[in-house]
């Protein structure tokens, strides 16, 4: 398993993570099989969200670990907190705290390895975000801290607030979600392309040492669906395909693989529930595109080059 350094840290962890949004669909002997599965292909980190299944997701995963073969110091537990489903989002200090002690109770854990604000919180206080992290970490609840789905500016407006460093963003990124780089290659021109809707979110990553985490690496659009075998993208699916059989492994790898063949180190989150798909999906990690494929799949997924 191909591993990163997380962050501005010196952590090594695998470049796959086990998200666990769909855990609560499982048993807990089912989401034992799916724990012992990942671990039994190197991965060691967990995402996981209060959000999640209500909090069921988290709930299964806690129960579900301690069936495991695996100890609570052998994985990278991370959770992340700040939406009022249907409601809010909501950054204040009693929010997070509340949201953290939730999951460390839901996940049967004594601390959280990160930490995540899940979605920006227009009425963020900078100050109270910090004070609640520093009492988090204090207590020994956190370690680290991390954010998704900010732009640069939102980082920095929080960084300057925080005694930790950012080490996370969590994004969506794959061969359909492609914003946050098409515009660097239409620098200085007028078309659509050329419209930064992240600010260059991952040259600023690169330049502050956080991981960009991907998550829906295999969606199109926003929650819009598969495109791994789906007839509306037909030159994707075969230039995966040709792939796939040259290097004797499936599509989703290759999806994986081109993901982690980009040199900002990110890392992909990979949500199957299915043991025989997670090792499917996460078989890209120990796959290495050449620069031609890399580009050759971005072509086929519907860019250009100007």
């Amino acid at each position: 398993m191909k591993s990163i350094t997380l962050g501005a840290t010196h952590q090594v962890v695998s470049a796959v993570a086990l998200g666990i949004m769909r855990m609560d669909a499982l048993t807990v002997d089912q989401a034992t099989t799916i724990i012992d599965a990942a671990v039994g292909l190197g991965i060691n980190y967990v995402d996981a969200a209060d959000i999640y299944g209500g909090g069921q997701s988290s709930t299964i995963f806690g129960a579900a670990l301690k069936q495991a073969n695996v100890t609570r110091d052998q994985l990278h537990i991370q959770s992340k907190g700040g939406i009022v489903p249907g409601k809010r989002y909501d950054f204040s200090k009693s929010h997070l705290i509340n949201a953290v002690d939730g999951e460390l109770s839901r996940l049967g854990v004594d601390y959280l390895d990160t930490f995540l604000l899940h979605r920006p919180d227009a009425l963020m206080d900078p100050s109270e975000v910090a004070a609640a992290f520093d009492d988090l970490q204090a207590a020994g609840k956190v370690r680290h801290f991390g954010v998704s789905n900010f732009n640069p500016r939102q980082v920095d407006l929080l960084q300057a607030a925080l005694s930790q460093k950012l080490i996370v963003n969590q994004l969506q990124f794959g061969l359909m979600h492609t914003g946050a780089i098409d515009f660097g290659f239409h620098t200085n021109m007028q078309d659509e392309r050329s419209i930064s809707h992240d600010d260059g979110i991952i040259e600023y990553s690169r330049l502050h040492q956080m991981t960009i985490q991907a998550w829906s690496p295999y969606q199109y659009g926003t929650f819009a669906g598969v495109f791994l075998d789906n007839p509306k993208f037909p030159k994707l699916n075969a230039a995966m395909q040709t792939l796939a059989a040259a290097k004797h492994t499936t599509k989703s790898a290759i999806a994986t693989a081109w993901i982690l063949r980009h040199p900002a180190q990110m890392q992909v989150i990979l949500g199957s529930m299915n043991p025989a798909h997670l090792a499917e999906n996460a078989a890209g990690a120990d796959i290495e595109l050449s620069r031609q494929e890399w580009y050759d799949l971005y072509f086929a997924a519907g860019n250009d080059l100007p």
